[in-house]
């Protein structure tokens, strides 16, 4: 089976790595020795030289140039032993090995240099976040269950518009413009309706890069931030697992081999994720004082499968499939509720002979939504459609090449109805190609990481060429300064608007060729939506155990597309005269995003401390007017500390606060009695009353009040043996119950706030 394994993309391989004369090399894989799992960023060294290498994702590494004779390979990985073995190089050939680390009986604390920090020195990592599930077991767990959505709120440069249907912004690209990747497939909507979990189990994620802005070639498709997700194998070694319950929800995971593993013999894993929400349910037992005893109004399903096939060589192939729905019934809604399921592999091979890994995956998805109004004016937008993505990455000790190809292709069905009840309707197909190369080259104190991509959007007969580039200077051991800066577009439109204060339709359109002409008197060259990236920053050790970094960052979105809810006339020749605004189906729009970004961490021992802060601003130009779009927030601070204690830190209390600025909103500046003739002129409007219309001030002028919450957490873990313990949670959010405000119901003249004060009781069972 292994055969098949690696030969399956042997015939893509056709760059073999070079050997020189009197000159070896060495390639391999780094694995933990307790579950299988890689050791990822291990640092792989060839005493008495200069050669080394860092292990990538998988676990992996590749040497070269290695000149022949006798040398020691040390290996070192935090929280793990060293490993020292003898090396030979006797010919020119390649020479592969793989290593399994074992977890350290102790640590030894100022001589530790953390496999982070590493990183920092080696990888360009601009505007980026790398995100673990230890990271995320840092912050205080609402309901008792981590989750990234809540590690997320944290990232500098995020902002969170709220625990009811908030959704996140990252400098000034909203939702539509963040690309999120499961393991190479897009999800779509990867938040639930109550803002505080995701469709992901942190308990599985083995890994996830956060960018911010700035990210390399490898990427396309948005036009602001990426979220790239890669979920870990099952344990190939023994059965294990874990089942968790609060007063919010509860959660199984369960994972173990199907194919023993052994050394040197093909192996094979399973991994199994379920986790639902009880909250509307329980909501009525333990909160009854919101929402006047009716609970919260929010139920949601995660379901994940994956099967692991793994040669002793290193490839792999991957079998993945998930299930999520969200359900929830709000203020001024009847119904909405979102369903999406998947399945989809990825394969990555290392050919013999070869230091090249080739990476493929492909995946199916299917997003639905629906919206049943009061008004009985049903709305639904649909998604569907595959993704195939084939990379090579070449691996030159500590310099590394990447060119890959992709293709997508999706099915949008949308049908929405505005104010005056007319139909907005769109199905569409479209496919998406792209291109793409990269080179990081480490000269030592300088890491230069060029890169190019061309994408191309079939439907629109629309190609773009985006050259990007990452830059990092290690000034001196403990300063290094850092550049980012790309062209970037799309194709994707939001059925949703960024004027909208609370919107939980969280739809898709295909940007489509029914644009205005011009913009500003200006004649539109292209049809898509594009943006221009530009990120500075510094980072800096202060010492051993903190550290600090600031970004300053702007970006340009130079077009982009919205869907016309005012749409009145069709765009027919009789309708010549009528402005696009009242007869196109898109609009278009500019703007800008620009800020600094804070973050100050110190880590040591028991005491855990993350601060950041956030200055930015946000502007949309619609052609007629200038205005902020509802989620720009001036000032963000997050404080998050953990604090380890009792014998063998058994004990941890974990609090997190927020402030963040106002959010624009429109003021009213008066009422009047609406008249109904939008279905007859004949309406005897003297028979009758109206209905009330409001009189809007200029849009998004005002500021709401501040934001501000306290969360708090006290987990104590209970140890039976190496493998065996019981986790008890104990957590209150938004300790001081601060009412902050949601939104504010004009026709009611009723304030609607967010969550108050929610205490939660948790536990665990690992085994």
């Amino acid at each position: 089976m292994h055969k098949i394994i690696r030969n399956t993309f042997f015939i893509f391989s056709f760059l073999p790595v070079t050997l020189y004369a009197q000159q070896g090399a060495i390639k391999g894989f780094v694995y933990d020795k307790d579950d299988g799992e890689p050791c990822m960023f291990a640092n792989v060294s060839i005493k008495g030289t200069n050669l080394g290498a860092a292990t990538d994702l998988n676990g992996y590494f590749s040497i070269p140039k290695i000149p022949i004779g006798d040398y020691k390979i040390i290996i070192t990985y935090v929280g793990y032993d060293s490993i020292v073995e003898d090396l030979r190089i006797e010919s020119a050939k390649l020479y592969s090995k793989n290593f399994y680390m074992t977890k350290s009986a102790f640590v030894l604390g100022e001589t530790v240099v953390s496999a982070e920090r590493q990183e920092m020195k080696t990888q360009t990592r601009i505007s980026m976040v790398k995100v673990s599930p230890t990271q995320i077991k840092q912050l205080p767990s609402v309901g008792g269950e981590p989750d990234i959505a809540q590690y997320l709120q944290v990232v500098p440069g995020v902002t969170f518009t709220g625990d009811q249907g908030g959704q996140l912004y990252i400098r000034g690209g909203s939702n539509i413009q963040n690309l999120v990747l499961l393991d190479g497939m897009t999800i779509y909507n990867p938040f639930h309706s109550i803002g505080l979990f995701s469709v992901f189990d942190s308990d599985i994620i083995r890994n996830a890069d956060i960018y911010t802005g700035g990210f390399n070639a490898d990427y396309g498709g948005r036009i602001s931030s990426v979220m790239d997700l890669s979920i870990r194998e099952g344990n190939s070694r023994r059965f294990t697992g874990k089942v968790s319950a609060s007063s919010f929800g509860s959660k199984v995971l369960l994972e173990g081999p199907i194919v023993k593993y052994k050394e040197n013999k093909v192996s094979a894993s399973y991994l199994f994720s379920g986790k639902t929400s009880y909250l509307e349910q329980s909501s009525k037992l333990l909160y009854t004082y919101i929402n006047d005893g009716k609970g919260l109004p929010f139920n949601y399903t995660d379901l994940y499968g994956k099967v692991s096939l793994s040669s002793p060589e290193g490839s792999k192939i991957n079998l993945f499939g998930f299930k999520f729905s969200d359900r929830v019934s709000y203020q001024g809604l009847s119904q909405l509720g979102w369903d999406s399921y998947g399945i989809g592999a990825n394969v990555s091979v290392v050919p013999l002979g070869s230091t090249v890994m080739i990476k493929s995956n492909f995946s199916y998805s299917d997003y639905k939504i629906g919206l049943q109004t009061l008004d009985n004016l049903p709305s639904k937008s649909g998604i569907r459609g595959y993704n195939f993505g084939l990379n090579f990455l070449y691996f030159f000790g500590k310099n590394q090449f990447v060119w890959g190809v992709e293709t997508l292709g999706f099915n949008t069905d949308f049908i929405y109805y505005n104010s005056i009840g007319r139909e907005l309707k769109q199905e569409e197909n479209t496919t998406e190609l792209a291109a793409f190369a990269k080179y990081k080259l480490n000269l030592g104190s300088l890491l230069i990481e060029p890169g190019l991509r061309l994408q191309y959007y079939a439907s629109m007969s629309e190609a773009s060429l985006e050259p990007r580039l990452g830059l990092k200077y290690n000034a001196t051991e403990r300063l290094r300064f850092k550049l980012a800066a790309g062209l970037y577009s799309q194709n994707l439109v939001a059925a949703n608007s960024d004027r909208d204060v609370v919107n939980l339709f969280y739809g898709f359109l295909s940007g489509d060729l029914n644009l205005p002409s011009s913009f500003k008197g200006e004649e539109l060259r292209h049809k898509l939506q594009k943006s221009e990236h530009l990120i500075i920053g510094a980072e800096v050790d202060v010492t051993n155990h903190i550290d600090f970094n600031v970004e300053a960052y702007i970006k340009n979105f130079s077009q982009l597309s919205t869907i016309n809810r005012n749409k009145i006339y069709n765009d027919i020749p009789i309708n010549g005269t009528k402005p696009d605004y009242l007869k196109k189906d898109f609009l278009i729009e500019t703007g800008y995003a620009y800020g600094l970004d804070f973050l100050l961490k110190y880590d040591k021992n028991n005491l855990y401390v993350w601060f950041v802060y956030s200055l930015g601003w946000v502007k949309r130009d619609d052609g007629v007017q200038l205005y902020s779009p509802h989620y720009d927030r001036r000032h963000n601070i997050n404080l998050v500390t953990t604090y380890k204690l009792g014998k063998k830190q058994s004990w941890s209390i974990s609090a997190r606060w927020n402030l963040g600025s106002g959010f624009p909103f429109t003021k009213t500046a008066g009422f009047y009695e609406e008249v109904d003739f939008y279905h007859s002129l004949n309406y005897p409007y003297w028979q009758g009353n109206g209905s009330l219309g409001i009189i809007y001030d200029e849009l998004n002028t005002g500021r709401l009040p501040y934001y501000h919450r306290l969360d708090l957490t006290v987990n104590k873990i209970i140890t039976f043996n190496k493998y065996t313990k019981l986790e008890l949670n104990a957590g209150v959010t938004n300790v001081y119950n601060r009412r902050n405000i949601f939104y504010f119901d004009r026709i009611d003249y009723n304030r609607v706030d967010q969550l108050p004060i929610m205490p939660s009781l948790g536990l665990s069972f690992t085994f």
